[in-house]
């Protein structure tokens, strides 16, 4: 089905956006902290024409249309992230009657590979595009953050729509989410970043994302500072005398800081061995002192590095969802048929 086929008509604009995937800096973004993804190579593609007073849209992944009246607010269902979008923009002032959406989307849902940014991001830029807004591709990635953060309800940080709006394929993304200054770094040559998807959706991610970005407020509370950003490892003699869990919480926002910085540098001066000793870190302290790991996330690591890889951790919020891979691309058949083997229900991204 085409737009013309469900609306009887052709779109005005179209726009599109990536998926993206975070080598470094997990769950680091709310804390003001630094974080390293890059965008994958799948789209949300969204096509859009004018409508007065309304939010229309057709998902064709859902095979489902929804409606509803610019009044009517939040219904809880895929439209808000069109519908927060629109209200995003008349929030700020820009002058949007509505709008005729059709989506379409190869970021998988639910792997954490933030096919809500890219779905954000797109409706931006076709509104963009659709009502001429004098918007930057910076200013695109604010909004859609503020649309999910305000509007759908869940308190993202910026990392997901910085990456899906400003991100270069083959180049990793080095944000300071507190500034929101940021630098592209190359990706080594002769390595593949792979995703492999769990299979396990990720059902405690949002109660478990909500809990530990509180627990972190708290900590940075204890420690008299406005953010963990604000912490560096001298203190962490410190971090660690606070009430568990929320000394954990703090050493591993602290210490995936450091791994951001120290990564950056050694991607930039080609240490890919030293790169990926810092995943396997991270996935420590993910799996340990932040909880979010589960047993399936941790048994995709340890295959991903007995087949090959040079570095690997999961990725996203945890609770399911999958595994991020550093792999040369000459062993990248060897990494898929030994992964495939010893969990078979592996999907490749």
């Amino acid at each position: 089905m085409s737009f013309k086929d469900r609306f009887g008509a052709f779109s005005e604009t179209s726009a599109q956006a990536p998926g993206r995937v975070n080598l470094l800096g997990e769950h680091t973004d709310y804390n003001d902290g630094f974080v390293l993804p890059t965008p994958l190579p799948y789209f949300t593609y969204v096509e859009a024409d004018r409508l007065e007073g309304r939010i229309e849209g057709y998902a064709e992944n859902f095979g489902e249309t929804r409606s509803r009246s610019l009044d009517q607010g939040k219904q809880g269902d895929w439209l808000d992230y069109l519908a927060g979008c629109v209200w995003v923009l008349r929030t700020a002032g820009y002058q949007v009657p509505g709008g005729r959406f059709y989506v379409r989307s190869e970021v998988p849902m639910g792997a954490g590979l933030s096919s809500s940014a890219a779905l954000e991001v797109a409706t931006l830029r076709a509104l963009r595009a659709l009502y001429r807004l004098p918007l930057d591709d910076k200013q695109i990635a604010l909004l859609a953050q503020q649309a999910e953060a305000e509007y759908v309800g869940v308190r993202v940080g910026i990392m997901d729509q910085m990456a899906s709006s400003l991100g270069q394929p083959g180049q990793a993304l080095f944000l300071d989410t507190r500034t929101l200054d940021y630098q592209l770094v190359p990706l080594p040559a002769g390595y593949k970043v792979a995703v492999v998807d769990s299979a396990v959706p990720r059902r405690l991610a949002e109660a478990g994302y909500n809990e530990r970005r509180s627990q972190c407020e708290e900590a940075a509370r204890l420690l008299g500072v406005k953010a963990l950003r604000d912490v560096g490892l001298e203190r962490l003699n410190e971090v660690e005398a606070l009430p568990e869990p929320l000394g954990r919480r703090a050493r591993h926002v602290i210490t995936e800081n450091a791994r951001v910085l120290e990564g950056v540098t050694a991607l930039r001066s080609g240490d890919i061995r030293r790169f990926g000793e810092l995943m396997l870190a991270s996935h420590r302290s993910l799996r340990d002192d932040y909880e979010v790991s589960i047993p399936a996330l941790d048994r995709l690591v340890d295959l991903a590095m007995q087949n090959g890889a040079a570095g690997a951790r999961l990725t996203g919020a945890g609770f399911g969802g999958a595994i991020v891979a550093l792999v040369p691309e000459q062993e990248y058949e060897r990494f898929k048929a030994g992964l495939s083997r010893g969990y078979p229900q592996a999907r490749f991204v």
